[in-house]
Order: structure tokens, then sequence, then C-alpha cells
């Protein structure tokens, strides 16, 4: 007697079996709820430690970090040079007793998870990838790398061009020869640190689209057509971002905003061809 075939595999069955779920270290069986919080503990771990070396070595590599850092007060900057901008020099000064401490280590730590992003990403990764479809695991990683290489390009772009071009107007500006400028360190630091934060989040705009172009919620029809608002909006974003009444300084801001809202039209483009 003949067996009868083996039956296919519905649907979600098929579908299932797609998925990698996370297995116990030197086992192949998934994980429960509580396994999944001590694989993620373990990632928080590795992440935190990561993060903690490279701030102690930030923090012991003073000299160089600060170098590093305060080099657009001057006018020995690459920026400064290529411009041609003349000679200038802007004195910091310390008003608090822990203040400078404090902003050595704030800055080491921030560079820490600078450092570590990439290795903070991998992790974040590794662990939610194994209950993904093979195609979401490829479309997630393209984001995410994605998302990484437009806010560092955004962060540098804020260091070598926005910064420095709003520190020189701003640390130099006067309403009257009587009145000189006492800059504090406090306050360069926390308008580096925002500044660059600010312009991560905005470089991210062509993944946004290209995101949302996918998902179908908007076409790069609809966003041709509302062009003119959006650099009206442009406007304002880069007048918030650099609040100086340079109008040099506002246009150098603008035009990369621009350029990216023109990337991401054709990023939706592609998108919804594809």
């Amino acid at each position: 007697m003949k067996k009868p075939p083996p039956t296919p595999p519905k649907g979600g069955e098929k579908m299932s079996e797609e998925k990698s779920p996370l297995p116990l270290e030197g086992q192949g069986e998934a994980l429960t709820f509580w396994d999944h919080l001590d694989v993620l503990r373990s990632s928080l771990i590795r992440m935190a430690v990561a993060v903690c070396v490279l701030a102690i070595a930030a923090f012991v590599m003073k000299d160089e970090l600060f170098a590093i850092v305060l080099a657009p007060r001057s006018s020995d900057f690459v920026t400064y040079q290529l411009l041609g901008v003349e000679s200038f020099q802007i004195s910091l000064m310390n008003t608090g007793l822990t203040e400078q401490f404090m902003i050595h280590m704030r800055t080491a730590i921030y560079a820490g998870i600078l450092l570590a992003s990439p290795y903070i990403l991998y992790e974040l990764f590794r662990f939610v990838s194994p209950g993904l479809y093979q195609n979401e695991r490829r479309y997630g990683l393209w984001i995410v790398g994605a998302a990484y290489v437009m806010f560092v390009v955004g962060t540098l772009i804020n260091y070598f061009v926005i910064f420095p071009l709003t520190v020189r107007f701003l640390g130099t500006y006067q309403v009257s020869p009587d009145v000189a400028n006492m800059l504090t360190l406090q306050s360069y630091i926390d308008t580096l640190l925002s500044m660059s934060l600010v312009m991560g989040v905005v470089f991210e705009l062509p993944v946004v689209c290209g995101l949302l172009g996918r998902l179908g919620l908007i076409t790069h029809q609809m966003m041709s057509a509302y062009r003119r608002h959006a650099v009206v909006a442009i406007l304002i974003v880069a007048a918030i971002i650099t609040p100086t009444t340079d109008v040099f300084t506002l246009f150098v801001v603008a035009l990369p905003i621009y350029l990216l809202y023109e990337l991401s039209i054709q990023i939706v483009r592609i998108t919804k061809r594809n």
C-alpha cells in the first residue's frame, strides 16, 4: 500500500520557516521571553562596555580631543583658510568651579558614543535580525546603514561648514566697540553638540522619505508639487539652526538641506518604480 504524498506546507507555515529564531548559545531551540531579555541584557552590557572604553580613551587623550573641538574658534581652521577669512581668535572663559571637568567628561562621553555607534548598531541589528524575514533583513540592513552614513555626513558638514561660520559671526559680532565678547566654554560646547545633533537628524531626510515612499505614504509627484512650500520650511529650519542675520551663512545652511530634499524626490521616484 502506497503512502499518501506529503501535504505541502501552507502559506503561513512556509513563511514561518523563513525566519531564523534566535537560538540559545550552543542550542538550536527557540528562546522564551525571559531568554530574549537575557540576550538583550548581554547586548546592552557589551554596548555599554564599548562606550565606556572609548569614552575613557577620549578622556585620557584630552589634548587631542579638545584640539579638534576648539579648532573652529581660530582662523587657522581649514574652513577659514579655504574661504580666505581674515585672522581672528575667539577667547573662551570658564565661570564655574567644576565646569571644565564636567565639560571634559561630557565631551568624552559624547565622543565615546559617536565612536562606538557602529558597534552599537551592529549589536542592535544582531539582536533584531533573527526575528526578520530574509527580505526584511536585507532592507533593514540598507536602512540602518544609510541612516548611519547620513547622520555622520550631517555631523561632519556641521563641524566643517555650518558651525565655524556661526561661531565666527556670533563670536566676533559687537553692537559697540566698547562692549567686548566674553564667551564661556559651556556655551561653545553646548552650541557645537546641539547643532551637530540637529544637522545629523536633518540629514536623515532622504532615508525617512525613502521609507515613506516604500510604504506608499508619499510620492515624488506630491513632493514636487509642494517644492515651494518645502523651500519656505527649509529657510525657517535654517534660520533656527543658525540664529544669525548673515545671509551668506543662512544660504550655506539652507543649500544642503534643499539638495537633500531634491535627493529625497529622486529616491522616492526610484523606490516607487521598483
